[in-house]
């Protein structure tokens, strides 16, 4: 071998023989599994996106029902004791028409015209087959001092309890210069000879009540 082929052995190889390139990677049977892609946020509904909600019927308010007694139902039974320390019940006066005046408390100005005026009247009453009474929560002994007093004729009942007095509407609240209070509303029933309430005057107003009361009386 000459001089000239061990410098450079590789001129000794096939003429047109291209040099072997060098073996690309072998790609991995295995496929590399994506990155997962986090999933979207819902997003979140702004105020004008938002349904509105659907409001139900609103329920009629129901009417305030006054406390008494209702025209054309029946009078509630009592038993009470009056001046002169008798029983008074609704039965006492049974057949007859009856009205009854809450007034509340003797020999106070109002009550003691009222008293009067339907003393006053008590023939006129008569004549129409009408009982009268009065009720307030006074003690008897204060009863007879009032009928004494201003020469009453009328039977003057006391319910201290307030029974009879809530049963047929006559006590409740009321208020007087900014306070209020529970007491005696001043009320006058008229039940019929059947033995149901015909009128009912709530709140009353003394000056000329016994004379209206009376009208309804000639009238029932």
């Amino acid at each position: 071998m000459s001089k000239q082929t061990r410098k450079n052995p590789s001129k000794s190889a096939a003429p047109g023989r291209a040099a072997a390139r060098p073996a690309a990677p072998r790609k991995s049977s295995a496929t590399t599994p994506p990155a997962a892609i986090p999933a979207a946020k819902p997003k979140a509904k702004t105020a004008s996106s938002a349904k509105p909600a659907v409001a139900g019927k609103a329920k009629p308010a129901k009417a305030a029902v006054s406390g008494g007694l209702a025209e054309g139902s029946k009078a509630p039974a009592f038993t009470l004791p009056r001046d002169g320390g008798e029983t008074v019940t609704l039965a006492s006066f049974s057949g007859r028409k009856l009205v009854i005046f809450f007034y509340p408390r003797a020999n106070t100005p109002g009550c003691t015209k009222e008293a009067i005026d339907f003393t006053r009247l008590k023939p006129a009453f008569a004549d129409c087959d009408t009982e009268v009474v009065g009720v307030s929560a006074d003690s008897v002994k204060a009863q007879d001092s009032f009928r004494d007093k201003h020469s009453l004729a009328t039977p003057l009942l006391s319910d201290p309890a307030h029974e009879m007095l809530a049963a047929y509407g006559a006590w409740g609240e009321k208020s007087l210069y900014g306070r209020k209070f529970e007491g005696i509303i001043r009320t006058t029933v008229l039940i019929g000879r059947d033995g149901k309430v015909a009128r009912v005057w709530r709140n009353v107003k003394v000056d000329g009540h016994a004379d209206q009361v009376l009208a309804a009386a000639q009238l029932l």
